[in-house]
């Protein structure tokens, strides 16, 4: 057997079941992945090693004694440091929070363990998931694993480039504006963000805001759907989750194994940019070699893309109102404490009167119409994952695209907030290189609840690409990482 830790989960979780494979045999490869690793990328940024290696004898005990297994039993996975595990901190990457240690775990985590699932660690995120780089003053950088001068993006850069790396099979992951699928397409592994609901927020702040999600994120399309079928719980706390005499409105058992889909007979939209996202013209090139080489496999590709009139506007207001309420009276209580980050989303949202927000809201509802009515004629839309190649990660964000200055720290994410404002499921799968050496991203957007036929999807163009040298998964240097000829070159002022 090669070494576990590059398993993937699919594969460890069967051999698991055989006894070919012992959750500790699993869980030692992983610990001495990241030890060997993360040095050089800093992508784990808290873990209790001895509490890991307890529980996999644990589960190996239940393989021992036959036990009926959950679905990720004896599978280490890494947590975005945005939620709970008990014992290890939760900082939110911020320096308010830098001394705060969990006593109970988040809702996902309790689910993933009651399943089999193993906490290897908590994974980087900048502070409070603000933005597409993950670097904080708590615990710095997360460099890319392709390049750790580079940045591995954001919000859930630390579980992309934990997972590309091999530390962990599974990851979790959250997406507002693109935190799933940035870091996904960076570091060239897969990120998805489902529909509203899917994956419930039991202690989102704003329960009706629907922007935010979390999600799974892997190596491979299939241990994706996998970890979803077991985030995908009923829980009546999110009202976006339909919940039924205990049950959702979808399967969440369908997701852990996908059904085959006919390419041939649908019907594909491709778009480089949604007519609105500044997207530099080496994303742009990337994008069109890949769609030459995806088009005839399905039965139409047009280049089309719903209307998105006013998506920088929605989408930048729903988000400054979203951290105005989350933020607002600590900003005051402790002035000095936030990032540039925060600050500039707790002002914008102070500027927005309550006629901005009713007018946005209107548009965000005309805005969900036009993309119902694209898909009655389309079945999925492909895209760039991220409009630009990652850049240096000390860039807190990129200020321009191809000389173009950009409005925000956040309108690089376009083509990513532009399924979100109206609550589509997007996947980003990993599909090459881009001409500067870096991995590329493919975004695949489906129909309100298609999360099943996206995945689907996404696992079919996967297969094709299996193999392919040019369109397959990039894989990083571990020899490099590992003997420190490629390392981040951080500094905690420097972030």
């Amino acid at each position: 057997m090669s070494d576990p830790a590059d398993l993937t989960a699919i594969e460890a979780r069967q051999l698991i079941g055989w006894r070919r494979l012992s959750p500790v045999e699993l869980a030692e490869a992983c610990i001495a992945r990241t030890e060997a690793i993360n040095p050089a990328i800093n992508a784990v940024v808290a873990s209790d090693f001895d509490h890991l290696r307890e529980e996999a004898r644990k589960a190996e005990a239940a393989v021992v004694r036959g036990d009926i297994l959950g679905p990720v039993h004896g599978l280490p996975f890494g947590v975005k440091d945005m939620i709970d595990v008990t014992g290890l901190p939760t900082t939110f990457g911020s320096d308010l929070f830098r001394d705060n240690i969990a006593v109970k775990d988040d809702a996902i985590v309790a689910t993933m363990r009651r399943a089999g699932g193993l906490v290897l660690g908590k994974t980087n995120n900048p502070e409070f998931s603000a933005g597409g780089n993950t670097v904080n003053k708590v615990y710095g950088p997360t460099g890319n694993p392709h390049d750790p001068a580079k940045s591995a993006a954001g919000s859930s850069g630390g579980s992309a480039a934990a997972l590309a790396t091999g530390m962990a099979p599974l990851c979790t992951g959250s997406d507002t504006g693109g935190s799933l699928r940035n870091p996904a397409a960076f570091c060239g592994v897969v990120g998805f963000r489902p529909s509203p609901g899917v994956v419930p927020g039991n202690t989102r702040g704003m329960a009706l805001m629907h922007l935010p999600t979390s999600g799974p994120m892997a190596r491979t399309v299939a241990d994706t759907a996998l970890m979803l079928s077991v985030m995908a719980r009923p829980d009546r706390l999110d009202p976006f989750t339909g919940v039924l005499e205990g049950k959702t409105l979808w399967d969440p058992q369908a997701f852990a194994t996908l059904p085959r889909r006919d390419l041939k007979s649908l019907k594909i939209a491709f778009t480089e940019d949604f007519s609105f996202a500044m997207t530099e013209q080496v994303i742009r090139r990337a994008f069109r070699k890949r769609v030459d080489h995806l088009a005839p496999l399905f039965a139409s590709a047009e280049e089309t893309a719903p209307d998105c009139t006013d998506a920088d506007r929605i989408f930048a207001v729903l988000r400054a109102v979203m951290f105005l309420g989350a933020h607002h009276a600590n900003t005051l209580k402790h002035p000095g404490r936030y990032g540039p980050n925060i600050m500039a989303n707790v002002e914008e949202g102070l500027s927005y009167s309550a006629l901005d927000v009713a007018d946005v809201m209107n548009r965000q509802g005309v805005y969900y119409r036009n993309w119902q009515g694209f898909f009655d004629n389309h079945d999925y839309i492909l895209s760039p994952a991220v409009t630009i190649s990652p850049r240096d990660w000390h860039e807190l964000y990129p200020a321009e695209i191809d000389g173009e200055a950009t409005q925000s720290y956040y309108q690089w994410l376009a083509l990513a907030y532009a399924s979100t404002i109206p609550g589509h499921p997007s996947v980003t799968i990993p599909m090459g290189r881009d001409e500067l050496g870096m991995p590329f991203g493919l975004q695949i957007v489906g129909k309100r609840y298609d999360d099943l036929g996206v995945l689907a999807v996404a696992g079919e163009i996967e297969a094709l690409l299996s193999g392919d040298s040019e369109f397959g998964p990039p894989k990083p240097n571990l020899e490099a990482l590992m003997h420190g000829q490629r390392k981040l070159n951080a500094s905690i002022e420097a972030a």
